[in-house]
């Protein structure tokens, strides 16, 4: 676990390792030191006892050593320096490979890291964390590639060169914010051998009107120690609070336990330590409910599934006194470290881990409670989580914008305050009207934009024949065209479901009013006039193009090719066009607004651009009379021809109907 996390709730263990086998007095000092948890003391004692290593083993081990105190004090870059140093030096401990592993996936080098991962799993088969190394890092590649909308921003006004980390809110309007920091000037003025850094206090910043945030000051000494204030935790009035805090026992050892203080005017109360466990046992990280009735904590207190657990506490009312700890299970725990928890008013848990498959080294989870009393665990990924430490987030009530802790690249100290913000999604429509005919572009067509949640907008289409709109999450559109000298058009597009930006296009074609327009796969059998299934399906367009025109009226024709008598084919060409209306009328279509004429083979088709694109051997503006046909060169684009004339169409011969008031039969 990375240090710098670990000193808010102290030390909880340490790690065995067996004695040199020959030691000097320098390795024996920085052994000392790291026993005592001073891993950033024990870095150069470990280094000045190198030159004093009689063998090639001992320096294995001073370099494992190391790079041990480095991953502690989360220091990624170094700590892979020396993990490949004692690898090189023969470090026998497979342990070595998966930490560099670790260090590899911390620094953004995940296909190297699964190598790793997977030499390490030959090793130790059966440990789960190179399966859950090897997946984290496929996930992670993924997520950077497909980062969520969440966008994330250094918060420059709260951090230093130092760690800051842990914000939390301080005002109900949100315009306060406390967070732990390890700067210049903290209460006792001393450097944490562990760290390197000055121990942390908590501290806070203002917002002004202008929206600048004051210069941070540290509280008072009745929450503020000589040693180190962690992760704090405030309850919705922002008057109770909930805070980690290193003190010394009875045996006089350091020791980490949850307090609190009340607000007393602009100051706060002194301290008082919440009993949760023994002073010997380790307790941190307080995450308070929004009815202050449960309290979430962090423990490596027996009972847990390894490492660092989240656990809590409730009481019936907040006269009572607090229960006995419950650990909330193996859905959040795990054998890794589970920190950082915080509790949003609607009952969703955020927490850290580096035991769930993440980025690197702490990724930033959301749990949810589900109906048979578990949790649903999801990682929040990129740009939330990164390949660094990604902890502490905090939101601004029920909007989904706050703020998290980061030590990832480009920040301003070790640790840095980030404010992340969910965009609203984007949505466009961007179109273009287009004479369906000629595809010509149409300007000054009227275009209705109607939403399904009340949205009814106008605009005319440009020079150019365009449009654009933008629309709403979660809403059905139609898009209605108008013009004198074409029929109505129409579109339509949904926003439902989607979850990240998207521009639709959408192109709107209009019948000009005064040419015939082919009804296609209108067929019949042969010699035939009843309607074949497959014609369905263009007919229910046509009376789609009849409602959406209710004031036109409509001449449905057919036609025929050459072959059979002209006598014949103007007798079936007739039979099947009144088919058509009769058909139209079985749908509501006014029988007064249609009429039927059979053309047999007398209007042969000329051919369009559309027809054109479709067919390469015919040219816009043929004419496919028989004698056209007879003069093809192969008999299977004269069939193509002959099919072509083979055609249902409509014209509309009048602009000014009025639609009959339809009475409601009792």
């Amino acid at each position: 676990m990375k240090f710098k996390i670990s000193i808010l709730i102290l030390i909880f263990s340490f790690i065995n390792i067996t004695a040199l086998y020959s030691q000097n007095k320098a390795y024996i000092k920085a052994d000392n030191a790291f026993n005592s948890g001073q891993y950033f003391k024990a870095i150069d004692l470990y280094k000045y006892s190198y030159a004093k290593a009689k063998n090639k083993d001992e320096k294995a081990k001073i370099f494992y050593k190391t790079a041990l105190c480095y991953r502690l004090i989360n220091k990624p870059k170094q700590s892979e320096i020396w993990f490949k140093k004692a690898i090189k030096k023969g470090y026998p401990s497979p342990i070595a490979t998966l930490y560099l592993a670790d260090a590899k996936k911390l620094n953004g080098k995940y296909d190297e890291a699964a190598e790793l991962y997977k030499k390490y799993k030959t090793f130790v088969p059966d440990d789960k964390r190179a399966d859950i190394g090897i997946s984290s890092c496929q996930d992670a590649k993924q997520w950077i590639e497909n980062p969520t909308r969440y966008k994330v921003i250094d918060m420059y006004f709260f951090n230093s060169r130092q760690s800051d980390f842990g914000p939390a809110y301080g005002k109900s309007d949100f315009k306060v914010v406390y967070f732990t920091s390890a700067r210049e000037g903290a209460t006792g003025n001393k450097i944490n051998e562990v760290t390197g850094q000055y121990y942390t206090d908590i501290y806070r910043s203002r917002v002004d009107r202008k929206g600048k945030w004051s210069t941070p000051v540290p509280l008072g000494n009745n929450v503020n120690s000589e040693y180190d204030e962690g992760a704090i935790s405030l309850n919705l009035k922002a008057n109770n609070l909930y805070y980690t805090s290193f003190k010394k026992n009875k045996e006089g050892k350091l020791g980490c336990q949850i307090y609190f203080s009340k607000k007393q005017g602009i100051d706060w109360s002194k301290g008082v330590i919440i009993p949760i466990a023994p002073d010997s046992v380790t307790v941190g990280h307080p995450a308070i409910s929004a009815d202050e009735l449960t309290l979430y904590f962090v423990s490596d207190m027996s009972g847990g599934f390894g490492g660092k657990d989240i656990w809590k506490i409730t009481r019936a009312n907040k006269t009572q006194s607090w229960g006995k700890p419950v650990n909330l299970g193996s859905d959040i725990n795990t054998v890794g470290d589970e920190m950082f928890p915080y509790i949003h008013k609607d009952g969703t848990l955020y927490f850290s881990s580096d035991g769930h498959p993440g980025m690197g080294g702490l990724d930033i989870f959301m749990a949810t409670p589900t109906s048979d009393g578990k949790w649903k665990i999801e990682n929040m990924k990129s740009p939330i989580n990164s390949s660094s430490d990604d902890f502490g987030i905090v939101f601004e009530g029920e909007k989904e914008r706050g703020y998290l802790s980061s030590n990832r690249p480009g920040g301003k100290g070790s640790d840095d305050i980030y404010q992340f913000y969910l965009p609203p999604i984007d949505f466009n429509i961007n179109g273009v009207v287009k004479n369906e005919k000629t595809e010509d572009i149409i300007a000054g067509a009227d275009i209705n934009l109607i939403g399904s949640d009340g949205t009814n907008e106008m605009k005319k289409s440009e020079a150019n024949g365009s449009f654009s709109f933008k629309l709403n999450p979660n809403t059905d559109y139609r898009i209605i065209t108008k013009k004198g000298g074409f029929l109505n058009g129409k579109g339509k597009e949904t926003t439902k479901g989607l979850t990240a930006n998207k521009t639709f296009k959408l192109d709107i074609f209009m019948s000009p009013d005064d040419s015939r327009i082919v009804l296609p796969n209108i067929l019949y059998d042969v010699g035939k006039w009843n309607l074949r299934p497959e014609s369905l399906v263009s007919l229910e367009k046509l009376v789609e193009i009849l409602n959406d025109n209710p004031n036109i009226t409509i001449e449905i024709g057919s036609h025929t090719d050459f072959r059979g008598s002209s006598d014949y084919n103007l007798n079936l060409s007739s039979k099947r066009a009144k088919s058509v209306v009769d058909f139209l009328v079985t749908y509501g279509i006014d029988q007064d607004r249609l009429t039927s004429k059979g053309y047999g083979e007398s209007m042969p088709k000329t051919i369009d651009k559309k027809d054109a694109r479709k067919y390469p051997f015919l040219k816009e503006g043929d004419v496919l009379s028989e004698s056209f046909i007879n003069n093809l060169p192969n008999n299977d684009e004269k069939e193509i021809c002959h099919q072509i004339n083979r055609r249902t169409d409509f014209g509309v011969t009048g602009r000014d109907y009025i639609p009959k008031i339809k009475r409601r039969q009792h």
